[in-house]
């Protein structure tokens, strides 16, 4: 018989809220958290906005000499990770640490740390670099970390796949649990991208949003006037489980993950193929999995990253998809609140996917003022609706041509 996979915990860290509480309460409300930056002097640069996660003190929640240990990525994965176990019931026991995993994601890992470390080097010399670096720099800090602080003692693997990382890495630990590789994993993805030279080199590749006079208007997803994403940071973590493990123990259950699909263009590192054939394909395959008609999905929490092109796209693949009921479906963007967290953003999106059935209420696109005739779906603008949710689909893109989907399903245990 098949195994079942539910979602029975939460972590998240964003530009609007430190938790899901608060990160779900600004989503309702449509609060922005793109404001100007102020990690580093950026008044020479053409792109000036960003969604920085504020009043983010890591020893909150570890003590300091572990938190000095680790880059700001992995603080963000560990700490997600360390409330979505205490929100599951899962901290310290409950369950076997030789049949828990850990699949984190990021698109940069440490990247950063090491543009401060490397100017460092090469201002005063090698014995100035910072032996933590080592560790600090590689991605795979992050799910180590969960791991050891979490003590838990199946796989504990990494996924580097640019802005799907995270929806990829709830993707594996999806395919771990029902492949009875393991009964509990700890899946998601952080980004802490916000240093000059990194930041630099998305502005310079054209991607990110110049609204520089109106930060919280300048992540538009589907407006005319859109150009550009605004980066950010953050991290979101969900506890997967078997089934019957959850049940075993009364977990609360907030939903059912049902479906994963992934494939790649093989088209352009920072394109996505016009057609939308091989992101169609991935969404098939998600819906293929959880045994659903397109007609079963009530809404979709769209990639909707606020570029020209990627938006128009995404609409394209909506359509393709849907078919005439496209046009009936709710669709929104969280990148209109967030930002684009990067690796971080798919999971932090697939939590609000999840909140959004939790709480029967769709988050709103904000920042939708001028319609662009080539995206001409129902992206619910400016304001969020009640209204209750069975069945979401969840679509991530990323550079290198790779797209990912996820569908999540309200629990029946009469299934």
């Amino acid at each position: 018989m098949k195994r079942r996979v539910v979602i029975t915990g939460l972590g998240v860290i964003a530009p609007n809220g430190i938790g899901k509480d608060e990160f779900w309460k600004s989503l309702k409300e449509g609060k922005s958290g793109i404001t100007r930056i102020t990690r580093f002097d950026a008044t020479t640069y053409p792109c000036q906005v960003a969604g920085e996660v504020r009043n983010f003190d890591p020893t909150n929640y570890m003590d300091p000499k572990t938190a000095k240990r680790m880059d700001r990525f992995s603080h963000f994965a560990l700490v997600c990770a360390k409330m979505a176990m205490k929100d599951a019931g899962l901290e310290m026991n409950g369950y076997s640490s030789e049949r828990a995993g850990v699949v984190s994601g990021s698109a940069l890992g440490g990247v950063p740390h090491a543009e401060a470390q490397h100017a460092l080097f090469l201002e005063k010399g090698l014995k100035r670099i910072d032996p933590l670096l080592a560790i600090k720099l590689f991605p795979g800090e992050a799910a180590s970390q969960i791991s050891i602080q979490l003590h838990t003692k199946g796989p504990a693997y990494t996924i580097s796949t640019a802005c799907v990382s995270g929806v990829d890495a709830i993707g594996l630990g999806f395919s771990l649990i029902k492949d009875n590789a393991i009964d509990v994993a700890i899946v998601g993805g952080s980004e802490a991208p916000l240093a000059p030279m990194t930041f630099g080199a998305f502005c310079n590749v054209g991607a990110l949003s110049k609204a520089n006079e109106n930060p919280q208007a300048a992540s538009k997803p589907f407006d005319i006037e859109r150009d550009g994403f605004a980066m950010s940071e953050g991290g979101g973590f969900l506890v997967l489980e078997e089934l019957s493990h959850a049940v075993r123990r009364d977990a609360h259950i907030y939903a059912e993950l049902v479906g994963f699909g992934a494939t790649s263009d093989a088209y352009h590192m920072t394109r996505s193929n016009p057609s939308g054939d091989e992101a169609i394909n991935a969404i098939k395959i998600a819906l293929c999995e959880a045994d659903l008609d397109p007609l079963s999905v009530e809404y979709v929490n769209a990639h909707g990253s606020s570029t020209p092109l990627n938006d128009e796209i995404e609409t394209v693949i909506i359509k393709k998809v849907f078919n005439d009921y496209a046009y009936k479906l709710p669709i929104s963007s969280n990148k209109s609140m967030l930002g684009h967290s990067l690796g971080a953003a798919g999971a932090i999106e697939v939590i609000a996917s999840v909140l959004t059935i939790e709480d029967s209420f769709i988050p709103p696109t904000i920042n939708y003022q001028h319609p662009d005739p080539q995206c001409d779906l129902n992206y619910v603008p400016n304001r969020g609706i009640n209204k209750e949710v069975n069945t979401v689909l969840s679509n991530s893109f990323a550079f290198g041509s790779r797209n990912a989907a996820v569908v999540i399903k309200k629990y029946n245990n009469n299934r």
